[in-house]
């Protein structure tokens, strides 16, 4: 099974986000996809360090895919989406107006915001050029399997969400601006200061989701270090890795050595707790009854048996 780092969910500066790929180009990962997924206005910071960065990830052996926004609503987005493609490499599309945007017969992966949860969804982005699906974190390890069937049967590749805050929700609305009392267009990039994103608390003072930008993500980290059994038994070509400020490369080399095998399931759980004892994991859609759920090892031999 194959490890892939996902597009970068938050805003970083320029240089923090070079060095992040300058990194990750001697990690222990085989597939990167570079690019701005959640909001144009971000892009500009790092635009121009796109092309040296793909080059260098190509050059260390990694497959290489550039992302497409997840919502694109303005003239200038539909034109950096029809871009995407002379870059030379895959592109990964997050929002299906992408299609319109590719040459013909080319072929192109699926992100995980698009919703592919059933086996006609994913016969029709085959026939369009999918070559690469990574499925939305929702589904149980039962869907999981019957797409995956599906999938190999038409030669494209499935991945699941590994590790990472889930992505929930994209609005036309900023949450970072309004909560500074701006504008969405004077936004002043206040979701700047949330590297990983913002923790939002309930009204007695519980954590209940996080806010990045115009995304909502869940305040969980999920982490399949439990069911990475479970779902190579299911047919699965690749884990998806989200990127975080802190710790990345060795969360990185953790789920290489759990995918090897030289990592015992829950090792990985363990050290994450180690580091971080109130970080909040969750494992839910996969083998709990909610998705923020953590159920661990019983869920794990519950979904098995």
């Amino acid at each position: 099974m194959d490890l892939t780092v996902g597009p970068n969910q938050f805003f970083w500066s320029a240089e923090t986000w070079a060095a992040f790929y300058t990194d990750l180009a001697q990690s222990l990962v085989d597939r990167v996809v570079v690019g701005e997924l959640v909001c144009s206005k971000r892009l500009p910071f790092y635009q121009d360090r796109i092309p040296e960065t793909i080059s260098r990830l190509v050059e260390a052996g990694k497959e290489v895919a550039l992302t497409s926004l997840a919502l694109v609503t303005l003239k200038r987005e539909r034109k950096l989406t029809a871009d995407l493609a002379a870059m030379g490499v895959m592109v990964e599309i997050n929002d299906l107006t992408a299609l319109a945007h590719l040459p013909e017969n080319c072929a192109f992966a699926v992100g995980p915001l698009v919703n592919v949860y059933n086996e006609g969804t994913l016969k029709w982005l085959a026939a369009q050029g999918a070559r690469r699906i990574c499925l939305p974190p929702e589904l149980p390890i039962a869907s999981v399997k019957a797409l995956t069937q599906v999938a190999s049967d038409l030669g494209v590749a499935v991945e699941v969400w590994g590790h990472g805050r889930l992505p929930l929700a994209i609005s036309g609305r900023c949450y970072h601006a309004r909560l500074h009392g701006r504008s969405k267009d004077n936004c002043q990039f206040a979701c700047e200061d949330d590297p990983d994103g913002l923790d939002v608390l309930t009204g007695d003072g519980k954590p209940f989701m996080a806010m990045n930008g115009v995304q909502t993500l869940s305040d969980s980290y999920a982490c399949t270090d439990h069911q990475i059994d479970l779902l190579r038994q299911a047919g699965v070509s690749a884990l998806r890795l989200s990127p975080q400020s802190d710790g990345f490369l060795k969360l990185c080399k953790l789920y290489r050595q759990r995918l090897d095998g030289d990592l015992p399931r829950g090792d990985l759980e363990r050290s994450l707790r180690t580091a971080d004892p109130n970080v909040r994991l969750s494992d839910g859609f996969l083998t709990g009854s909610h998705g923020a759920e953590w159920s661990g090892e019983s869920g794990a031999r519950s979904a098995a048996s």
